[in-house]
């Protein structure tokens, strides 16, 4: 959950988890929906499902008990170098580095790093000097007292370098270039996207569907719709996209909401319409399942926060 999260939001989503599924087992043997559910809000989907799998994978074939080893902690879905060497060093004592965020800027302005930290050169050389300098019986201590230290004193922007207990022997303190370090290229112009969303109605309740199980918030639940094309308005945008996710005809209506939301690649602005069927029963062709739900059900449903708002919008024009 701490995966570019930060501690206050994740710590309520943590204790709700851990009454949900407080064993390996009850999370393996619950299902993606639920999972997702509970994971509504947090974002990056892709590590709710990892963890689902991985927990899976633990009671199938390591007898409920997460391995130990680093090497074998890399072979679960989701877990890389730096959440096994994290895993294995903290939880179980072993001498493994970890690289995160925090730590890579200890680093990097200790021992003045002049190489880009995300480039190839630049990541082994980080992952040299943790592995290098890691004191062998106390590896889970000192990863932690780096993260703690890059999380606190020695901060991103504005490091408190006279109150740092390693400053003495900072290479970039000493030169005065320790907000120059580490190394990061200029990341290139966000995208924004304008997305359309449909609202229809049938018997009282509104058609959703549910997203491939991968790609970006997948196995969520949304209001069917897509991205505008150059050169398309809204209406021809979102009957476009309709025929092709649903292979129906609509009539579009008026407009419910406008929505926004950055995700980390990309900004999106949506616009949601109220539509009505013209022809044909909606079948899922891009989605993998449509479904008509009650208003009042739709809470039951995991949604990415765009098309949660929707679902509020639709809930608070209800009559009472």
């Amino acid at each position: 959950m701490l995966q570019q999260t930060r501690v206050e939001t994740v710590i309520p989503y943590f204790k709700h988890w851990l009454e949900r599924f407080p064993t390996l087992q009850s999370l393996a043997e619950t299902s993606l929906q639920q999972v997702l559910s509970a994971w509504e809000g947090l974002g990056y989907y892709s590590r709710a499902r990892h963890l689902h799998q991985a927990a899976q994978i633990v009671m199938n074939d390591y007898h409920g008990r997460l391995p130990q080893e680093a090497r074998l902690l890399q072979k679960l879905p989701g877990v890389g170098r730096y959440t096994a060497g994290a895993i294995a060093s903290i939880a179980f004592g072993k001498n493994e580095p970890t690289l995160d965020g925090n730590i890579r800027r200890v680093l990097a302005r200790y021992f003045n790093v002049s190489d880009n930290s995300r480039s190839p050169v630049g990541e082994r050389e980080l992952w040299r000097l943790a592995a290098e300098h890691l004191p062998k019986g106390q590896a889970g201590e000192y990863n932690q007292a780096l993260m703690d230290l890059g999380a606190s004193l020695c901060a991103p922007k504005s490091p408190d370098c006279p109150n740092c207990p390693l400053s003495a022997g900072c290479r970039a303190f000493t030169l005065g270039i320790q907000e120059l370090r580490p190394v990061i290229l200029p990341k290139p112009a966000i995208p924004h996207f304008i997305v359309t969303a449909a609202v229809i109605y049938r018997d009282g309740g509104v058609l959703i569907a549910r997203r491939p199980a991968k790609g970006l918030l997948g196995g969520m639940w949304e209001f069917p719709g897509g991205k505008q094309k150059e050169g398309e308005d809204l209406t021809s945008c979102l009957m476009r996209e309709l025929r092709e996710e649903l292979g129906v005809v609509v009539k579009v209506a008026e407009q419910i909401g406008v929505y926004r939301h950055a995700y980390t690649h990309f900004r999106v602005t949506l616009h949601a319409f109220r539509c009505e069927l013209l022809d044909q029963e909606p079948h899922p062709i891009q989605a993998d399942e449509v479904r008509w739900v009650l208003l009042n059900d739709l809470s039951r449903y995991p949604m990415g926060k765009i098309d949660r708002q929707i679902s509020k919008t639709l809930l608070s024009s209800m009559p009472l």
